[in-house]
């Protein structure tokens, strides 16, 4: 969920000894920025306050001009060290932080603005986060900021017209259903929240026609699925140790494989790196490696309600690709745009395996809503 938030902040010149000036941010639901840009003077002196508005854990950093994926990928590499580091990588191109805060708390960091102009982003390096949720800070002398549509410095869905600004504005003062949020949240959103049955980095996904999933990102896969209410976050919310979310629904498929895709003739189970995930219409692209080669995968609902839809790309496949599915009690009807499909193993050439699409139907949501 994407919600109306500040665009940008402009702030004046000042002497290098006086009072900072003050910049203050909200890291929100939805996994953004309420200020996705602002611009300062080359030499200014800089307190940007961050206040954590979500229900996650989130952080700062402020890099240098093009380093924002370079921090990103090297906070990957901190592995178990991630968390006693507030995941910011001891690298030169991280040049300010504010370490890990939780759901409501408030820290700063001060800091005189580069001399050089440039494009600084600012980025959250909690896992998973750094390729969605980032910022710029312009250092420059001049009073105008590019246009905000064709800014390419901020993330791809803050790029509105102050017409579309006003008009979510409008649909976050009239919430249309009942939440702990301050507006409607409207599908498909997410939280990276811990479910018990997925590691705890897993992404949680509420889709339209009341679907929802959860995404394994230590796995690199589709841990489960359900229909009806997504989430019970009120323990996570209220800071209960060790709380996971409840999920408020039916599940109608869990994943019971020892793992799901296989490579080469062999069917080999692969190496497996999780790369993060960008925004398709507001629904979250996957990004993994098997073996070191790119996958990706956008998981969707069916119109009608009874299952998903999983598209996948291999750009680069250069080997056979197998998708196996579960051997027992699994009650999905599989459908396949490529591939031959025998003995619950899905098989593609390496031409087939560069798009294609399973389509999951729960005989048990079908025939759940027949009994209606």
């Amino acid at each position: 969920m994407f919600l109306a938030l500040p665009f940008a902040m402009c702030v004046n010149d000042q002497s290098a000894d006086s009072t900072p000036i003050s910049i203050s941010m909200k890291a929100m639901v939805g996994l953004q920025y309420d200020v996705v840009r602002f611009k300062v003077k080359p030499g200014s002196k800089i307190k940007i306050t961050l206040t954590n508005v979500s229900d996650m854990s989130h952080n700062l950093l402020i890099t240098k001009p093009g380093a924002r994926l370079d921090v990103v990928n090297s906070t990957q590499e901190l592995a178990e060290k991630g968390p006693q580091m507030d995941y910011i990588p001891g690298i030169d191109a991280v040049l300010w932080s504010i370490p890990v805060i939780s759901p409501g708390q408030t820290k700063s960091v001060t800091f005189t603005a580069p001399a050089q102009s440039g494009v600084y982003p600012y980025v959250c390096t909690f896992p998973g986060h750094g390729f969605v949720m980032y910022g710029a800070m312009y250092v420059t002398p001049d009073d105008i900021l590019p246009d905000i549509k064709n800014d390419l410095n901020i993330p791809e869905s803050r790029r509105q017209d102050d017409s579309v600004k006003e008009k979510e504005l409008a649909q976050t003062q009239n919430p249309v259903i009942e939440n702990p949020h301050p507006y409607a949240l409207i599908p498909p959103y997410f939280y990276n929240v811990f479910i018990e049955g997925a590691n705890p980095d897993a992404i949680a996904v509420h889709l339209p026609e009341d679907l929802s999933y959860a995404w394994d990102a230590g796995n690199c896969r589709l841990r489960f699925a359900w229909k009806g209410g997504f989430l019970d976050m009120s323990d996570l919310w209220k800071g209960h140790f060790d709380a996971s979310a409840k999920i408020l629904g039916d599940i109608f498929y869990r994943d019971n494989t020892e793992y799901p895709f296989r490579l080469g003739e062999n069917a080999a189970i692969p190496n497996i790196e999780y790369k993060g995930y960008r925004l398709v219409e507001r629904y979250p692209e996957f990004h993994y490696t098997l073996n070191g080669i790119d996958v990706y995968e956008l998981i969707r609902p069916k119109a009608d309600g009874f299952g998903l839809i999983r598209d996948f790309r291999i750009p680069h496949a250069d080997r056979k690709f197998w998708f196996f599915a579960n051997h027992q009690d699994d009650p999905i009807e599989y459908e396949f745009t490529a591939g031959r499909y025998k003995n619950k193993k899905l098989e593609l050439s390496p031409a087939e395996a560069k798009a294609f699409t399973i389509t999951m139907t729960s005989y048990y949501l079908a025939y759940k809503k027949k009994k209606e």
